[in-house]
């Protein structure tokens, strides 16, 4: 089963970020990126957001007209 995300940080360290997830249960895993490993992380988000927009979006205009 998958972990339910609770916190997540991004900071810089030298050249390189340093990625904190935290989960509910208050366990932590760290990672580190470079920029360009970052970028790809960001464009994901953006993807998995632009693809969901729509529903999202229709999803308010319904609760508004209730």
């Amino acid at each position: 089963m998958a972990k339910v995300l609770e916190k997540l940080s991004i900071v810089r360290k030298g050249e390189d970020y340093l990625i904190t997830l935290e989960d509910r249960d208050g366990d932590t895993t760290e990672f580190t990126a470079d920029y360009d490993q970052l970028d790809v992380i960001s464009e994901a988000i953006d993807e998995a957001l632009d693809s969901d927009e729509e529903e999202a979006l229709a999803a308010d205009d319904e609760e508004e007209e209730e």
